[in-house]
C-alpha cells in the first residue's frame, strides 16, 4: 500500500506540472498560428497598396470598415478639431453627415488605405511645408487567411463573427525632408517620389471594435514605394493610389 501510495504521489506531481504546461503550449501555439494568418494577408495588402489596385472587388469581403480621424493643423503647429470619418458596406458618415461612398470596390478600399498621413490644405497632395491636415486611418479586417469555412459565400452571421479579425493601422508617410539650403530641393524631390507604407496590426478584434490591452504585441509590416500619388475623387470621397515607379 505504502508503495502504491508513493507512486500516486509521483503521478500526481507530474500531471500537475503538464496540466500547468499545457495552457501555456495553447497560447503560443494559437499566438504562432494569428501570426501567420497576419503575415500572409500583409503581403497581399502591401502588394495591392504598393500595385495602386483598382480593379476587382475581393477584398470587400474582408476589409469591413475604415475609419479615419483628421485633424487640421495650422502652419504654427496648432491642432484644430478632430474629425471622425466612418466608412462601411453600404455608405459612410463624414463628419456626421451620410454619404453614398462605401467599401464596395477594391478600388475604395485601396484608395483609403493610401492615404498619406500629412495632407496640405489647398490641393489634398502630400505636404511640403506649413499647416495641413492629418490623418489617423484604422481598417478593420476579417482574416484573408485561415479555415476555408470563413469565407465567402459563407452567410452564417454567427460564424463569420466569430472569425478571426483584426484592427490595422496604416500610416503612408514620405521620408523626413532636411530643410538646409543645400539639399532642400533633393529633399523635396525625395519625399515627392519616395513613400513609407506602415501597416501596425493588432489583434483580436472583439465584436465591439476593440482590441484587448496586453493581449499581443502589435506586428508591423513595412514598405518602401519608389513612385508618385495620383489622387482621385469618388462621391466627394479624395481617393489615392501610388503609381509604382512613376516619377515627375
Amino acid at each position: 500500500m505504502a508503495e502504491i501510495a508513493i507512486c500516486l504521489a509521483i503521478i500526481g506531481i507530474a500531471l500537475v506540472a503538464i496540466i500547468g504546461v499545457l495552457p501555456r503550449g495553447m497560447s503560443v501555439q494559437r499566438r504562432n498560428r494569428e501570426e501567420t494568418v497576419i503575415n500572409q494577408d500583409a503581403t497581399v495588402l502591401m502588394e495591392s497598396i504598393r500595385n495602386g489596385v483598382r480593379s476587382g472587388a475581393d477584398l470587400t469581403n474582408y476589409v469591413f470598415a475604415i475609419t479615419n480621424f483628421q485633424t487640421v493643423w495650422s502652419a504654427t503647429g496648432v491642432p484644430g478639431v478632430t474629425a471622425v470619418y466612418g466608412y462601411g458596406y453600404t455608405g459612410s458618415r463624414l463628419n456626421g453627415t451620410s454619404s453614398q461612398f462605401a467599401l464596395n470596390t477594391n478600388a475604395n478600399i485601396i484608395g483609403l488605405l493610401s492615404t498619406p498621413e500629412y495632407l496640405n490644405l489647398n490641393n489634398n497632395l502630400p505636404i511640403q511645408s506649413g499647416g495641413g491636415i492629418s490623418n489617423h486611418i484604422l481598417a478593420y479586417v476579417r482574416s484573408l487567411s485561415g479555415p476555408a469555412v470563413e469565407k465567402p459565400p459563407q452567410d452564417n452571421q454567427i460564424l463569420i463573427g466569430d472569425s478571426f479579425s483584426y484592427r490595422i493601422y496604416c500610416v503612408n508617410a514620405s521620408p523626413a525632408q532636411d530643410t538646409n539650403s543645400g539639399t532642400h530641393n533633393f529633399g523635396q524631390h525625395l519625399a515627392a517620389n519616395l513613400h513609407e507604407v506602415s501597416l501596425t496590426f493588432t489583434w483580436p478584434l472583439l465584436p465591439n471594435g476593440t482590441v484587448p490591452p496586453n493581449r499581443v504585441l502589435p506586428l508591423t509590416q513595412r514598405l518602401s514605394v519608389p513612385g508618385i500619388i495620383w489622387q482621385t475623387n469618388v462621391l466627394g470621397q479624395p481617393l489615392y493610389f501610388y503609381q509604382y515607379q512613376t516619377f515627375p
